[in-house]
């Protein structure tokens, strides 16, 4: 080459240098328990605690049970599972991964939650690797998981939860909430042809095996429904006479019921009496 295109180059070299998007800053995990992951910049945005309480979770108590146990072993560095919490919406899936995160990290400083977008689970290979050997213990969320984007998501999935060569990161337990058990989005091979359709339909079922932990959130039934109501009522303080007839008639404008349908009727009865309900 050239001697004299050198300076060109450098001068070239430089330029892109200050157009490359600037490096993520270094993770500081002591500012909080739970983050947000960016993935464009990479960095880790503190939230504040999750603030509602695991014993105020009413009708789910074998989920509970089954979560709790399973977290606190990966607190300890125990074996454990990657979970999944699949069932209808509203049964408390992510409330109840939030609320026993917060259960045990309150006396667990080590132990930190970073919830991720679903629509960035491409991203999940990049992050694991990232927390690897860290002396910190992290729970990744992910809400409300499906595979719109098709099998390249599911394989992403698959290789962080495999972990590659070296296997998935001790330090990171993954779980993940889903109205599907399997995953998958409804009409996903209307576009595709059978073959297509087919291999991906077995890439994406494939992934609900990496899963060791499968937790199901039935339908609420009318005396589970009144159940949390009850205990939201006397936990919040709420008093009123007509208090499950009410309950009832808010569940049948909402067409079903369920943990989420009663903690809002409870806010808008906490509303009516004028009465705040805790952050």
């Amino acid at each position: 080459m050239d001697a004299s295109h050198l300076p060109l180059l450098a001068r070239i070299a430089d330029a892109l240098d200050r157009l490359a998007p600037p490096p993520a800053p270094p993770a500081d995990f002591s500012a909080a328990r739970m983050f947000r992951h960016d993935t464009a910049s990479g960095a880790f945005v503190a939230a504040p605690d999750y603030g509602l309480s695991l014993d105020l979770l009413v009708g789910v108590d074998r989920q509970k049970a089954r979560v709790l146990e399973n977290l606190s072993r990966f607190a300890r560095g125990l074996p454990n599972n990657n979970v999944l919490l699949w069932g209808v919406r509203g049964t408390g899936k992510s409330s109840l991964a939030k609320a026993a995160f917060m259960d045990l990290a309150k006396g667990d400083s080590a132990l930190k939650l970073i919830e991720i977008d679903r629509d960035e689970i491409t991203a999940l290979p990049a992050l694991f690797e990232s927390l690897r050997g860290r002396s910190e213990r992290f729970v990744v969320l992910c809400d409300d998981l499906s595979f719109e984007e098709g099998a390249s998501a599911a394989k992403a999935l698959k290789s962080a939860l495999e972990g590659g060569v070296g296997g998935p990161p001790e330090n990171v337990l993954f779980v993940a909430t889903s109205n599907r058990r399997h995953l998958m989005p409804r009409g996903h091979a209307e576009d595709q042809g059978a073959i297509n359709a087919a291999e991906d339909a077995e890439e994406e079922v494939s992934v609900s095996d990496r899963f060791g932990l499968w937790i199901g959130f039935p339908p609420m039934d009318q005396p589970s429904y009144l159940k949390a109501v009850q205990g939201y009522a006397v936990r919040l303080g709420l008093k009123t006479d007509d208090l499950d007839q009410r309950a009832l008639q808010w569940s049948v404008l909402r067409g079903g019921r369920s943990g989420r349908v009663a903690f809002q009727f409870i806010r808008d009865l906490a509303g009516e009496l004028g009465i705040k309900l805790p952050n």
